[in-house]
């Protein structure tokens, strides 16, 4: 006992005096400790001095081995200066999420053990609400805070959101986005960067100090995983600069324009021959240069030794250091940087200077996390304690995410809601209904607390029996017998189906869209055996062709439910049963199985007649659809009606008029002539009178969109220019108003990615009413 007494009171000996990096277990790490009176020296512990200098005194201080040390994603700490580790790499797609590498930001082995998970985000996008998407990251963010706090943390950056565009419906990481318009993606970068960073919900209150780190990914054209022997490391994607100025790249602009996100992340793979991670033109000219980013810059995992090892592009590691660095790219998630940026720098290949660059704008966020001013319990967000993670506020939130994005797809004879009442037995069929991580999708952390759908049922009808169906959501196999002998004795049949994540993930994309294995056989065979049609419930991140479903009689209802999140559950089954009214839009097109014929590795968007090449997404797809973008259906019925004193015409005539004419002679001129002056004056509402004509109080996302006159010639089809939600009680009408740029929302760009205003009409679309709007230049 004395032995260890006394090897007990060394240790605290040594814990007590190292530099004071931790004053107790439970406290984060953090630099500049105000008891300290060696760090309150160095200038880069003087919270009053402007960041930029405190940052430089900082880097000044290190020895070329220590700043190499700094830029990868594990990055030690220098125990001279009293600087701890700093892990880069956390993850909060859908909630602070635990990583299953070493390699860990966040540990939840202490005070904390959950943290509350949303739907998966494909999902919580069918909301077309910024509001819950910004509360959200608000949550996300705080208990982001609450878990350093605690000392569960040594980073505070988050590697979220996915803002990649859903082009293709195979990509078995579209589910981690908001879905296929740029638009929709641009405004949910910005409200959840806004939230977990601590800004106000409209912008522009975030000053200095960060809640947390929030960074954009994967910077740019990146949406195909593996596929057909083509995967994410070795793809170089063909984009035209069209294609880039109104699809890849607008999501990226709003994030750091209007979001001021922290963080981006460079892709995996080239885009017309260049790693993205080696784009100069793309991370320094237009991120930093003409957008004006003012945070870090990460590699993806590994995006830098690919450059060398499987792309080719760079002829050494050395190459391959100095070219990502030279670009603008900050810390390696990775390795290499740590292995080869010496000799890379002995070999007069790259500066030390490039180092000191990036090392900057590393510190900087490290600085504007607050990790540098002292205790945190003394500072912004210090007062965040353990019990604000999984608060019951935060929880609800997690319901109400998942009942408005959950989408109502078929509701003909108004099977749904069902009656509490009047059903007296349920029967419950499939893979996907008892399993709780089935709703939680990919990149999450542990959940407050999970419902499953049969649970859910189950607490509204007690005499409720359960079978799989299928062992696995693969279904080489089905229980077909079981199944309808159980479906047989039942009042009504909720069937569960769909995907999970061995059918769609990261590093894995589908090659077909139809519902695996023999899970259409058990579904015809379990819809024609019931007494009553059935309900069809799909898990799902990306769609599925279920028109085999859609147009069965048998099945009386079709229920999208994305990967819900940890109230799943709950909110599916008062779905079901009424006590909430769907309102979810899609948002993605739902294709049919024929659109696997198009190879996915063909980045263009707009369809090509001569080539039967159909085009991709709402916007441009001219083909077949299963489910529309946009698709939605309600217990409710609601009309819409443009307002009259709606502007019906736009004069953009500049003193300067300098007109050209296009191929179609329609006359036109480039957005950068008209001028930002004008633009801005040129701002102008519509408003949209929104009336429930239902016997149900519902929320309803109401989607404005506008299409040209003539579309066609590479123009889009419709392209979304607004949404909001609306709340009405049954009967209820009222105004709901978009304020438009026609700068912004009514052009559109020419083959050399510059952005175009055309002469003529373009409609407004809302619901099935369109209104003309005249543009003269």
């Amino acid at each position: 006992m004395r032995l260890q007494n006394l090897c007990l009171r060394i240790l605290i000996a040594i814990l007590t005096t190292s530099l004071h990096l931790y004053v107790k277990s439970t406290q984060p790490p953090y630099s500049c400790d105000s008891s300290d009176p060696s760090t309150k020296l160095y200038p880069f512990c003087q919270t009053k001095l402007p960041i930029s200098q405190r940052v430089e005194d900082l880097v000044s201080r290190l020895t070329l081995d220590e700043k190499i040390s700094q830029l990868v994603d594990t990055a030690p700490g220098i125990p001279r200066l009293g600087i701890p580790a700093y892990e880069w790499w956390s993850e909060a797609l859908h909630g602070v999420a635990l990583q299953t590498t070493v390699r860990q930001g966040i540990r939840f082995n202490g005070t904390i053990r959950f943290a509350t998970s949303f739907p998966q985000v494909i999902l919580t996008a069918a909301s077309f609400d910024a509001h819950l998407w910004y509360r959200i990251g608000q949550v996300i963010g705080k208990e982001a805070r609450g878990i350093y706090n605690a000392g569960q943390a040594t980073g505070m950056t988050f590697w979220a959101p996915n803002i990649n565009i859903f082009r293709d419906p195979r990509w078995g990481r579209g589910q981690e986005t908001p879905g296929e318009d740029p638009f929709v993606a641009g405004k949910y970068a910005v409200s959840y960067v806004r939230g977990v960073q601590g800004d106000s919900f409209g912008g522009g209150t975030l000053g200095e100090q960060l809640q947390a780190s929030a960074c954009c990914k994967h910077f740019t054209a990146y949406d195909l995983d593996k596929w057909k022997g083509m995967n994410r490391f070795i793809f170089d994607a063909q984009v035209t600069l069209q294609d880039l100025a109104d699809t890849y790249q607008p999501p990226f602009q709003s994030c750091i324009q209007e979001g001021k996100a922290s963080g981006i992340m460079c892709a995996y793979n080239r885009v017309n021959g260049v790693p993205n991670c080696a784009d100069y033109n793309l991370l320094s000219k237009k991120a930093r240069g003409q957008w004006g980013f003012y945070g870090y810059i990460t590699s993806d995992c590994d995006a830098v030794a690919i450059i060398h090892d499987d792309q080719g592009y760079a002829k050494s590691p050395e190459d391959a250091v100095a070219d990502v660095l030279k670009a603008g790219m900050d810390v390696n998630c990775g390795d290499y940087l740590k292995n080869y940026t010496k000799s890379a720098v002995k070999k007069k290949k790259l500066p030390e200077s490039e180092i000191d660059r990036a090392l900057h704008n590393l510190f900087s966020i490290r600085m504007r996390l607050g990790l540098f001013n002292g205790n945190p319990a003394k500072q912004p967000y210090g007062n965040i304690a353990p019990d604000q993670v999984c608060s019951q506020e935060h929880q609800a939130l997690a319901l109400k995410a998942a009942q408005d994005g959950i989408v109502l797809l078929k509701n003909p004879d108004k099977l749904l809601p069902l009656s509490k009442l009047e059903t007296k037995s349920l029967a419950v069929i499939g893979p996907n209904a008892n399993n709780s991580t089935k709703l939680l999708g990919n990149y999450f952390g542990p959940p407050c607390k999970t419902v499953t759908p049969l649970q859910g049922l189950q607490n509204y009808i007690k005499n409720t029996r359960y079978h799989p169906g299928c062992s696995r959501v693969a279904c080489s196999s089905a229980s077909i017998n079981q199944a309808v002998k159980i479906t047989k004795a039942a009042d009504q049949v909720i069937l569960v189906m769909g995907l999970d994540q061995t059918q769609e993930k990261e590093d894995h994309d589908r090659v077909d869209l139809v519902l695996p294995g023999k899970q259409r056989e058990l579904i015809a065979a379990v819809a024609k055996a019931a007494k009553k049609p059935v309900v069809l419930v799909l898990f799902c991140g990306g769609p599925v062709d279920v028109s085999f479903a859609k147009y069965d009689q048998n099945i009386g209802s079709i229920i999208w439910a994305g990967y819900p999140g940890e109230a799943g559950g709950t909110a599916l089954a008062q779905i079901i049963f009424g006590d909430h009214n769907p309102g979810g839009r899609l948002p993605m097109t739902w294709y049919p199985q024929d659109f696997t014929k198009v190879p996915m590795t063909d980045m263009r968007m707009r369809p090509q007649l001569s080539s039967g090449y159909p085009g991709r997404t709402y916007r441009f797809y001219n083909g077949k659809k299963v489910f529309e973008f946009g698709y939605g259906l309600s217990y409710s019925n609601y009309s819409y009606e443009l307002a009259s004193d709606t502007q019906n015409k736009l004069h953009l005539r500049a003193s300067s008029n300098q007109l050209t004419k296009n191929s179609n002679t329609i006359r036109h001129k480039l957005i950068s002539d008209i001028g930002k002056e004008l633009c801005e004056k040129s701002k102008f509402t519509v408003t949209v009178r929104v009336k429930n004509h239902g016997g149900m109080a519902g929320k309803h996302p109401v989607l404005l969109f506008v299409r040209q006159a003539n579309p066609g010639n590479e123009r889009p089809i419709k392209k979304l220019v607004g949404f909001q939600t609306v709340n009405l009680n049954a009967g209820e009408n009222a105004e709901i108003q978009y304020e438009l740029s026609p700068c912004e929302h009514l052009s559109s760009p020419d083959d050399r990615g510059l952005m175009v205003m055309e002469e003529g009409s373009q409609f407004f679309l809302i619901g099935d009413k369109e209104y003309p709007i005249t543009i003269i230049l």
